[in-house]
């Protein structure tokens, strides 16, 4: 979670990729509990090692000073406008085979494969506050991160769960605040689409309702209803 700058071409091809994804009508979403484990042995276009090195960046004097003014989520982590994309935030991390992510396998919740590559890597967290497609930089490494996935303990907070494939990758990443930059924003809309077909689990439910508080105009459009998170 190095400070290598992808060429200006290829972070305008991913952040083209995240809008094309977010302005598609009639997009095909899966329930998350129908996304099944791929057949292959690690579930990822590219390989990766289960082991590497994380130096990350301590916060900078600037962002830690302008944390220290925000209004708190229940961790004691500074909630912020969407106006801000310098942030100091807590993250975990996740790999596919703890017991409640097998049902998932490989896949994220919008039933897309999770990515870990040395250039694009997964999180996942609270869609009202990172709405889908989200993608954003932790100081001090070279990846570019794209929310794609959420997780109930993730619901009214800040926190990021970052991507790990292993379980010893996950438990060397542990917790960390780390200071971050959106670098673009994902789409409230596509979330809300995804979200709206879940409402059958609260942590669904939860994101929805914020998410529809923040936009009001989301309140009318349609979505079907799902048993299934």
């Amino acid at each position: 979670m190095r400070q290598r700058l992808l060429p200006l071409a290829a972070l305008v091809a991913v952040a083209s990729l995240f809008s094309s994804c977010a302005s598609k009508p009639g997009i095909n979403v899966l329930s998350k509990n129908s996304i099944k484990k791929s057949s292959s042995s690690s579930g990822w276009a590219l390989g990766f090692g289960t082991t590497e090195s994380l130096p990350i960046a301590a916060p900078s004097a600037s962002v830690m000073a302008a944390a220290s003014s925000h209004t708190k989520d229940k961790h004691g982590m500074p909630v912020y406008a969407f106006s801000e994309r310098n942030r100091l935030v807590r993250t975990t991390a996740y790999h596919p085979n703890e017991s409640d992510h097998l049902v998932y396998g490989s896949s994220n919740a919008t039933g897309t494969p999770l990515r870990y590559t040395n250039r694009v890597r997964s999180a996942a967290a609270d869609w009202s506050f990172y709405p889908v497609g989200t993608v954003f930089r932790i100081a001090g490494l070279p990846y570019l991160y794209v929310v794609d996935d959420y997780g109930s303990a993730l619901t009214g907070t800040g926190t990021i769960d970052i991507f790990t494939p292993t379980g010893e990758s996950m438990n060397q990443w542990g917790r960390r605040n780390v200071e971050i930059t959106i670098v673009q924003w994902g789409s409230f809309t596509r979330s809300k689409e995804i979200l709206a077909q879940r409402t059958g689990y609260q942590h669904c439910r939860s994101m929805l309702a914020n998410i529809v508080r923040q936009r009001p105009d989301l309140a009318s459009t349609k979505g079907g209803s799902s048993n299934k998170g």
